[in-house]
């Protein structure tokens, strides 16, 4: 008989529990590198469908695929061993039917060994959570500025500003709630909303520009680490690497064209069996040197 290991991963009943208690601590994740980077420090990864355009260079998120999302949430469950890892799904991936809704969650739970996958909660979803809860699929919601809604809404806009906005959001904030999902995203609500929000639901609410009241807290890592001229106001920049990166790059350059670069310690020397000999073949590998090519 085989024997299992314990998994040391936080799951879906580990975040619901936070209700109320230590802050949750969540990143965006799209690689093996940087997941492994962020997981000492992070509860939740979050494979978010905002890899379409800080990865992919889309204009946002309805561009984003299935095979996009599975293919990312593959290389962070690689580099991931603690957080849990939490995969969006992709616009038109669970809006047609619970069925298909169902089919497309278990891919992805299925190809990527992930815990947990995030839907936008609009005012029809209830239905779908509720049926991927009770076949044994984790969901996280998502209300307030839903991103997948940009053609609806005509753009990226806050939302609990008005009353109307207030009680819709509200209401599907409590409709995710009770079919099931162990905690919810609130996006892009003013700061009233979020603590009324918070207050009422009894799972965890995740903020991104929803105020300190939320349960817990997550931002886009490439945005967090200022890899874009532009942030959005509710970013906090905790690093310029895009100044890092393009001095990098302009040191690299300089030292390409003046020659200077390779130099004795980047390059390969012949071996001494086969220095003596005088012998063409291939160069030795120096002591320490890495196999990448």
């Amino acid at each position: 008989m085989s024997k299992h290991e314990n998994s040391r991963r936080l799951a879906a009943p580990d975040i619901r529990a936070r209700k109320g208690g230590e802050k949750i601590v969540v990143l965006t994740a799209y690689s093996a590198p940087m997941a492994a980077l962020l997981d000492p420090h992070c509860d939740v990864l979050l494979v978010g469908d905002s890899v379409g355009q800080v990865i992919h260079g889309l204009p946002n998120t309805v561009g984003v695929t299935l095979e996009m999302m599975i293919l990312h949430g593959q290389a962070v469950m690689r580099g991931a061993k603690r957080a849990m890892v939490v995969v969006d799904m992709p616009f038109g991936s669970y809006e047609g039917g619970v069925e298909a809704a169902y089919l497309n969650a278990a891919r992805v739970m299925k190809e990527t060994l992930c815990q947990a996958v995030k839907v936008e909660s609009g005012p029809a979803v209830g239905e779908t959570i509720r049926y991927l809860v009770e076949r044994g699929i984790p969901v996280m919601g998502h209300v307030g500025l839903r991103p997948q809604a940009v053609n609806v809404d005509g753009g990226f806009k806050a939302k609990g500003r008005t009353q109307s906005e207030r009680e819709r959001v509200l209401a599907e904030a409590r409709t995710a709630e009770e079919a099931g999902a162990f905690a919810i995203v609130v996006e892009g609500v003013a700061e009233k909303l979020a603590e009324e929000i918070t207050a009422t639901l009894s799972v965890p609410t995740i903020g991104i520009g929803a105020s300190k009241f939320c349960d817990g807290q997550v931002l886009v890592t490439d945005d967090m680490l200022g890899l874009f001229d532009w942030t959005p106001k509710f970013v906090r920049r905790y690093a310029d690497l895009k100044r890092v990166v393009d001095e990098a790059a302009a040191a690299f350059a300089a030292d390409v064209r003046a020659g200077s670069f390779p130099g004795a310690a980047e390059t390969y020397v012949l071996g001494p069996k086969a220095a003596a000999s005088g012998g063409g073949g291939a160069p030795s590998r120096v002591a320490g040197d890495s196999e990448r090519s």
